[in-house]
């Protein structure tokens, strides 16, 4: 289906296209928001000859000092308060997704995904619980997405099965999240709403005002949230790029004015907490490609990197018309984004530059460049492929010089090893990152995130997006900053956090946690499932199979006694004999006791045959008894 551009013509939609110096209108504002902003209608209670001091103590965040109120004085008038309640994104890395809700109106942002973790054995993702959102889908306005990576919009079909609600993005992010509903069947039926930077769109009693923000893909963007209580500011993934490949500049200066205004919760980007400074330009990786390319001489030049890192792609691509290579592109993931890219414009090619993969065989060496993807040495990438020689269409040579253009996200690093030293065995020259700068982080430093925390200058603090000790290294830098620990929330997801202009307290919980995708099936994957496959995995299988006479109970064949993935039976022949034994006398005890019951006789033969197997090996595989009647 066609994308449709958000208009004033959407029952739900205002746009607004403001130049920063004019001032603004009153019609900017949800209807809630009529009232002065939140110092004015807050100090309105205080008395007159001290307009300073209310000020300072209706915004905390200002002023350490604490303000004592006068006989005369009267409490602040308590607001409707606005819950925000994250069912992902908190205290681990990716599924990010949090509901707003103010009054009988709710809305999403965010809908995305998580890998699985080792021991999730045959997950192919996570995705998050859905139940809260179900049970509420009667007051769900809209989802808002961020931006364009998986983890922000790679739960989005999964949710749109349960629950069809207008979609709000860029135009890259909803090019992107287009294909995904494709491939589920759910495209015809979808709601899509292009929207841009500054542009506002009223849902409820709150509105969403769309900030643009740099990151490693074009057209990010960061939510001004406002409600009758505040404005709730939540930057997405960003960080600050003054010279950004495309587009423009972080909008620090709507942050800027929005802090002026007074912002009641800030909820920002934690990834990077731990790294002091400031995030490199993704321009300086551009450099870094200049001198390689030089470096490569006449050899074939092969670049992983993320297929979403359309920036990085595209310097690859200006590096290789600079230096009259041809482009060639590997990787279903990244013929995807690619081709969406420059089908809406975000990626500049020349014509004649770009070929097809099963063309580079007509092509000398010095004259081709493959961008591929396998960053992250992951088993089924393109970049493993090649490096096992398993990929069909690129052969690795001597004549390769290979860049990986990208930082091992942690419990990545030993497959990104592998493909490495799997790659020198082959002769190839290998660059990555440790040897020059091919890769800049997309998420923002401590420098930067003190900067936005010092414009914005919020009442309340929520860190997110990372995990718990990203999260608390970040609450640290507000303390640093002058925010009251008392005043910053380090939760987990599931909980209700409700905020007004008095106070920020947990009100309760929403069922979240995780749902495992394991093919096509959804959900049907839990812990007892994921712990038989992790027993089957270390100690293998034993299978009992006896037949049985229903009528008399005796043994009429059998037991035979199979093992998978426990011992290997004709090196094992002992084992296995003294194991038969053992079966016999636990069914012989049976017969003894006339037990007749097929689920008891199972559990006296599993008990008796684990016991042995333990006490000789010391192993616990799964024991399965298989009882046939005739």
């Amino acid at each position: 289906m066609a994308l449709k551009q958000s208009n004033s013509n959407h029952a739900n939609a205002v746009e607004e296209n403001k130049k920063a110096t004019k001032p603004e209108p009153k019609t900017r504002r949800p209807r809630t928001e009529k009232a002065k902003p939140a110092q004015e209608k807050a100090g309105r209670a205080k008395v007159q000859e001290k307009p300073a001091r209310a000020k300072a103590a209706d915004h905390p965040a200002r002023s350490s000092r604490a303000t004592h109120t006068s006989r005369t004085e009267k409490a602040p008038v308590r607001r409707t308060p606005v819950r925000i309640i994250p069912l992902g994104g908190l205290n681990e890395i990716g599924k990010n997704i949090t509901c707003f809700e103010c009054g009988q109106d709710m809305f999403i942002v965010d809908c995305g995904l998580a890998f699985p973790d080792t021991d999730m054995l045959g997950v192919d993702i996570v995705i998050p619980d859905y139940s809260y959102i179900e049970k509420n889908a009667d007051r769900i306005r809209g989802l808002f997405i961020t931006h364009g990576h998986e983890d922000h919009i790679g739960g989005i079909p999964y949710l749109l099965k349960k629950v069809n609600i207008p979609i709000y993005g860029s135009r890259l992010t909803l090019g992107l999240i287009e294909g995904k509903l494709r491939e589920h069947g759910l495209l015809s039926s979808a709601n899509l709403n292009v929207v841009v930077p500054r542009q506002t769109i009223k849902v409820g009693c709150m509105a969403v005002e769309m900030l643009r923000v740099n990151h490693s893909i074009p057209d990010a963007m960061g939510l001004a949230i406002h409600t009758p209580a505040g404005v709730i500011i939540h930057t997405g993934d960003f960080k600050v790029d003054y010279t950004p490949i495309e587009g423009e500049v972080i909008d620090l200066a709507r942050f800027a004015e929005l802090g002026n205004k007074g912002v009641l919760c800030l909820m920002s980007d934690s990834t990077n907490a731990e790294r002091p400074g400031y995030t490199p330009s993704e321009r300086t990786v551009g450099e870094s490609f200049e001198r390689l390319f030089k470096a490569a001489g006449s050899r074939r030049i092969i670049i992983a990197t993320f297929s979403s890192n359309i920036h990085r792609v595209q310097q690859i691509v200006d590096n290789a018309v600079n230096h009259g290579r041809k482009v060639a592109i590997s990787g279903r993931s990244m013929i995807n984004v690619v081709s969406k890219a420059i089908e809406l414009g975000y990626l500049q090619i020349p014509e004649g530059v770009l070929i097809d993969i099963d063309d580079i065989t007509r092509y000398p060496n010095e004259r081709l460049t493959i961008i591929t993807t396998g960053s992250q040495g992951e088993p089924l990438s393109a970049l493993s492929r090649m490096a096992s020689g398993d990929h069909g269409k690129v052969s690795v040579t001597a004549d390769d010089y290979i860049i990986i253009s990208a930082t091992p996200i942690p419990g990545n690093e030993k497959h990104v090893t592998r493909v490495v030293n799997d790659l020198m065995r082959l002769g190839a020259k290998v660059i990555y990152e440790k040897m020059y700068d091919v890769h800049v982080s997309g998420h923002a430093c401590q420098d930067e995130l003190k900067m936005i925390l010092s414009i914005t200058k919020p009442r309340y603090f929520l860190p997110v997006h990372g995990e718990y000790k990203h999260r608390k290294r970040h609450a640290e830098l507000a303390m640093e900053m002058g925010i009251e620990p008392s005043r910053i929330h380090l939760g987990d997801i599931g909980q209700v956090v409700e905020i007004d202009n008095i106070d920020m307290r947990v009100t309760g919980t929403a069922q979240a946690g995780m749902v495992f995708v394991d093919g096509l099936g959804v959900g049907d994957v839990g812990s007892i499932v994921l712990r038989d496959r992790k027993i089957l995995s270390q100690d293998g299988l034993i299978i009992v199979v006896m037949t049985i006479e229903n009528e008399s109970g005796c043994i009429v064949a059998g037991p035979d006694i199979v093992s998978r993935g426990f011992v290997y039976v004709r090196e094992s022949e002992q084992l296995m004999d003294e194991a038969h034994t053992v079966v016999e006398k636990a069914l012989e005890e049976c017969s003894r006791r006339n037990t007749r019951e097929w689920g008891t006789i199972k559990s006296v033969v599993k008990d008796a045959l684990s016991s042995f197997i333990y006490r000789k090996t010391k192993r616990s595989p799964m024991i399965l008894p298989i009882i046939m009647e005739i």
